[in-house]
């Protein structure tokens, strides 16, 4: 078993099921999506069953194949605390011009200024 490939512990959100659900939408088969993200369709099929837990890398791929944010998987799989809402996060993780990695940057930037002015706003309260 390697990194990649560790046994899932049970938690509220099921990564598993939640790839499974966005698979079924999305009308692909396992066969199809597993070829799409580079997986193997037995790993494919462990995570879908919860038997094994993506890395963050694989979570990628399969958001790529599924043309969903890799946010959103990450979120599912408690790598990332879910977020407020915000129309321009939404918009940067929506948009298909850039890669997954130019959003990342993009998105951290983003949060860093906002605590920047969180932060001066507190310091300059009463």
């Amino acid at each position: 078993m390697t990194n990649d490939e560790e046994p899932t512990q049970k938690s509220g959100s099921d990564i598993g099921e939640f790839i499974r659900t966005q698979r079924l939408a999305a009308e692909v088969s396992i066969r199809q999506l597993a070829e799409r993200a580079g997986v193997s369709n037995p790993y494919l099929s462990q995570i879908e069953r919860g038997l094994r837990r993506p890395s963050a890398d694989v979570l990628g791929q399969i958001a790529k194949a599924l043309r969903l944010s890799a946010e959103v998987l990450y979120v599912q799989a408690g790598i990332l605390e879910e977020r407020p809402e915000s129309p321009v996060r939404d918009a940067l993780i929506a948009d298909t011009a850039i890669n997954e990695r130019q959003k990342r940057a993009l998105l951290d930037i983003y949060e860093s200024f906002r605590r920047e002015n969180e932060t001066a706003l507190k310091e300059n309260v009463p």
